[in-house]
């Protein structure tokens, strides 16, 4: 996960994301996309004032893209008002583009890498930029972005702004088809469309994109994410990026919920992974629990520039980790307006880098000697 303050030299400018590794070398994988995805976005975000206004060479390839409207988002609530009347601004199609790009670049870095086999290996991506009253939302795979705002009676809701791109999508699966991926479940968990080679029953991906994966990039997984925009207004409160081991187990609004009655922003990421450590724990008893990782970014714009001149000192005093089993729990939090927390499985025998854990872009203060 990566939370990036002042992203590309900007002071209204955020870039936020969580990525979850699958497959045997999917930490590493993740780890550097986490990396590297940031700084090949903000290559493409050159121009004068900072801001990408060019609208020109926009183009998809429609054997490759699904876009969002065409996606069968089934009984999923996606809403964006921009959205819906057409009404983006004039940054948002080269936005777009650097989008599109960044992922592709990232990809192709990923198949020449000479350390990390990312044949049968990848990561979901979830990113956001903030930018004023503009987010610009990419999504690879089944991590998801939650939008939690209040309805016309002030009640808090839950919109999700992503598609959880998996494999039962019709548009994603007659693409897989056609390029001769197999799609079944298996008999233990009928409710779990995979991607199968043409000939073998293997890898078995739960998802219809991915960074890496290389064993199904011929037969229909790529890497070109959904880019989607939303306009923030007064009723958006904040916005909840996690990885699918939330979503298994914890609802939308159940996310929003739980986000709405942590005591403090600065808690609040920490409190939905224990959350949904405690959900996992009650539901599927016998299972291991699954990677949680989770970025709040908070919208209150008022509250976040209150905070940023305590920014060294919050940041100094947020950094807390626990042990709970075979279980650690970091958390950073970025002064009010952001918090970021996860809770990943740790190998028998090996210790935990708290510095491995969190991004090498946010600077970390007085970490315990002893990790």
């Amino acid at each position: 996960m990566i939370f990036w303050e002042n992203f590309c030299s900007r002071d209204d400018t955020i870039f936020c994301g969580v990525f979850d590794g699958h497959g045997p070398y999917g930490h590493l994988v993740a780890k550097r996309v986490r990396d590297l995805l940031p700084l090949k976005l903000g290559e493409g975000l050159t121009t004068e004032d900072g801001r990408v206004t060019s609208t020109g060479n926009i183009k998809l390839n429609t054997h490759d893209v699904a876009s969002p409207e065409h996606i069968d988002k089934g009984s999923t609530a996606i809403s964006s008002e921009a959205q819906q009347n057409g009404e983006y601004p004039e940054t948002f199609p080269a936005l777009r583009t650097s989008f599109l790009k960044a992922f592709r670049v990232m990809d192709r870095d990923l198949k020449l890498h000479k350390s990390i086999d990312c044949f049968f290996s990848g990561t979901t991506a979830v990113a956001v930029i903030k930018q004023e009253h503009n987010l610009i939302i990419g999504n690879l795979g089944d991590s998801r972005a939650v939008l939690g705002t209040r309805d016309e009676n002030n009640q808090l809701i839950a919109v999700q702004l992503t598609v959880d791109l998996k494999p039962n999508i019709p548009s994603e699966a007659q693409r897989i088809r056609q390029r001769r991926g197999r799609i079944f479940a298996l008999p233990e968990e009928p409710e779990v469309a995979r991607v199968w080679l043409p000939k073998y029953n293997s890898p078995g991906l739960a998802m219809a994109r991915a960074f890496g994966d290389f064993c199904l990039k011929d037969h229909g997984v790529i890497s070109t994410p959904d880019v989607s925009y939303h306009h923030i207004t007064e009723k958006d409160e904040f916005v909840v990026l996690a990885t699918d081991g939330v979503w298994d187990v914890l609802s939308n609004d159940e996310v929003v919920s739980t986000v709405c009655r942590a005591t403090s922003q600065a808690s609040a990421a920490r409190f939905l992974v224990e959350s949904a450590h405690r959900a996992w724990r009650t539901r599927f008893p016998t299972s291991k629990i699954d990677d949680c990782a989770v970025v709040c970014l908070f919208l209150n714009t008022d509250k976040a520039s209150e905070s940023s001149s305590s920014l060294a000192k919050n940041l100094a005093d947020a950094v807390e980790a626990s042990s709970a089993g075979r279980a650690t729990t970091v958390q950073v939090s970025a002064g009010a307006s952001t918090d970021v927390a996860a809770l990943v499985p740790v190998p028998d025998g090996n210790e935990v880098s708290i510095a491995e854990t969190i991004t090498k872009l946010v600077t970390l203060m007085d970490l315990p000697k002893d990790g």
